[in-house]
């Protein structure tokens, strides 16, 4: 009777273990905000998102207000007066403004072409551990990001030596490639693509070009499109390169002849010198200004959605530097 009865005794405090147990797995619990609290956070960043893009819609608003009403009662969220003024001013150079245009998209395109080939195959020997040179060829990016040989050494080269002056690939080679893109891309590489998977593919008798090819850029496509936007934002905003390098008014990028519009208004009102009379000058300046800002920034900001889903991927893994 003694053996049934520790053997039950057993049996229930067995029981009571497992219940405890099962109790202990099923209480886990995790802390997160509260309702109220998720309602502050959630107005916080929506009031600092809207901090970000008010400036623009501001500036687009303005783009649409009327000259005189602007210069008689300032900058104003709802103008008292809309006018195309700043738009019509612009459209008067309208082949001129187009030619820039296109000038700009090529330049965007193929420079971002360029520099994401260049950046990737650069970043890619570098990032394989039996490359040689890997250690000699990364610290010749890194010092190119420490010291620049200046602007008269870079001028030379591109007009005496390369001959490039005036020509297209002025606006595109001195960006050809970034050293700061180049260690994204080698510390996304090191991360983001195992050496098995190119052992594998050397065992299956691919060559290196074709394992890069084949493999490592599907595999890297969050960075590349990192790379992408960074070279194409700037490219779209260059207008240094063409201040120095080109004279031709049909290679001229459309920041540099925004940037000349906004010289010639400054320079006729000076010569009218009377600031009040802007608006019967027939020179909308302040609306022609906000105008130029529009045209200039948006087809680069439409651009970002669509880089936007690899963006914060590939920042965060390529970011850190080993």
């Amino acid at each position: 009777m003694q053996a049934e009865d520790t053997y039950i005794k057993e049996q229930e405090q067995s029981k009571d273990t497992e219940k405890k147990k099962k109790k202990h797995i099923n209480s886990v619990n995790y802390k997160g905000f509260g309702k109220k609290t998720n309602i502050f956070f959630n107005i916080l960043i929506g009031i600092f998102a809207f901090s970000c893009v008010f400036p623009f819609i501001f500036i687009v608003i303005l783009s649409f207000s009327d000259e005189t009403a602007m210069v008689v009662n300032g900058y104003q969220l709802i103008p008292e007066t809309w006018s195309f003024d700043g738009y019509r001013y612009l459209a008067q150079m309208g082949d001129q403004i187009l030619q820039a245009l296109f000038v700009t998209v090529f330049v965007t395109v193929v420079g971002t072409l360029i520099n994401t080939t260049l950046t990737s195959s650069y970043a890619y020997a570098i990032s394989r551990k039996d490359f040689k040179f890997r250690k000699f060829f990364t610290m010749f990016a890194l010092v190119t990001m420490l010291f620049s040989a200046g602007l008269v050494p870079g001028y030379i080269v591109m007009t005496s030596l390369l001959g490039l002056k005036d020509t297209i690939w002025a606006l595109i080679l001195p960006m050809a490639m970034s050293p700061f893109n180049i260690i994204v891309m080698r510390t996304f590489f090191i991360r983001s693509v195992p050496p098995a998977i190119i052992e594998s593919a050397r065992i299956d008798g691919a060559g290196e070009l074709r394992t890069f090819w084949k493999i490592v850029l599907p595999l890297a496509v969050p960075g590349i499109a990192t790379i992408s936007l960074f070279a194409a934002i700037g490219f779209w905003n260059d207008w240094f390169n063409a201040l120095l390098y080109i004279q031709s008014d049909n290679l001229m990028p459309l920041q540099y002849v925004l940037m000349q519009i906004q010289s010639n208004i400054e320079f006729m009102i000076e010569n009218a010198g009377m600031s009040s009379m802007i608006g019967t000058a027939g020179i909308p300046k302040e609306a022609t200004r906000m105008a130029m800002v529009v045209i200039s920034t948006l087809p680069i900001a439409l651009s970002y959605p669509f880089f936007q889903k690899y963006f914060i991927s590939g920042l965060t893994i390529g970011g850190v530097k080993e």
